[in-house]
């Protein structure tokens, strides 16, 4: 039996859908973030050293991280249209997006979002100077690289049902997370492809279910 260690509103919401998807039987232990500080609660480190969400159990490994749990469920319980795909321009496909999302996606998107939580911390005196340096820094890097990324997302998706092939596969589980958070937080307004991708991933049943055994999940 798998185990998933889900936190609310984190990336473990996306190996719910593959499960559901895939129709495999789970066990689903849920943990609530911090209120104060929003991240995961103590008792995760339990699970993992890392003490992060997601953490897949079974009867012989913890496997944490999306991209490994994901790899390991389509392994060992994937069907045709999650698998990995055969042909091998599809397939090069897969490993890319598998990476890109947390390889160029998240970590710009994640240093804007720290960047925003530590302005509201400043003390008010210094907080325009400390603003004025952060907003410095992410226009330097952080905001051009997410543009960029966002762009060749919308590109491929303008031209492409899913990810890496004709059907959906892990990697659209993987490329879903970011991709509908950028959506809920008004971040994609300028992307409409990206916008039409989450809304068509978001209807689909097995997400759906995926929805009612998670919880409240604020980017949907």
């Amino acid at each position: 039996m798998l185990t998933i260690h889900h936190l609310n509103n984190s990336r473990s919401q996306r190996i719910l859908w593959l499960l559901e998807e895939l129709g495999v039987e789970y066990h689903l232990e849920k943990y609530q973030r911090d209120a104060k500080t929003g991240l995961a609660p103590a008792e995760m480190k339990a699970v993992h050293p890392l003490g992060r969400s997601p953490v897949l159990t079974t009867d012989i490994t913890t496997l944490a991280e999306s991209g490994a749990i994901i790899e390991y469920i389509v392994r060992h319980h994937g069907k045709d249209s999650f698998a990995k795909p055969s042909n091998e321009q599809s397939l090069q496909q897969y490993d890319f997006w598998m990476h890109f999302s947390e390889g160029s996606l998240m970590p710009a998107k994640v240093a804007l979002m720290v960047f925003s939580k530590a302005e509201e911390k400043v003390p008010g005196l210094i907080r325009p100077m400390v603003r004025k340096l952060l907003g410095e820094i992410a226009n330097a890097y952080y905001r051009p690289n997410l543009k960029q990324s966002l762009k060749y997302t919308e590109s491929h998706l303008q031209n492409h049902a899913w990810f890496a092939g004709s059907e959906p596969t892990g990697a659209d589980v993987q490329m879903i997370f970011p991709l509908e958070a950028m959506v809920a937080t008004g971040k994609a307004t300028d992307y409409p492809a990206i916008k039409a991708y989450v809304e068509k991933v978001h209807q689909r049943p097995a997400y759906q279910r995926a929805l009612e055994n998670g919880g409240k999940y604020d980017y949907a």
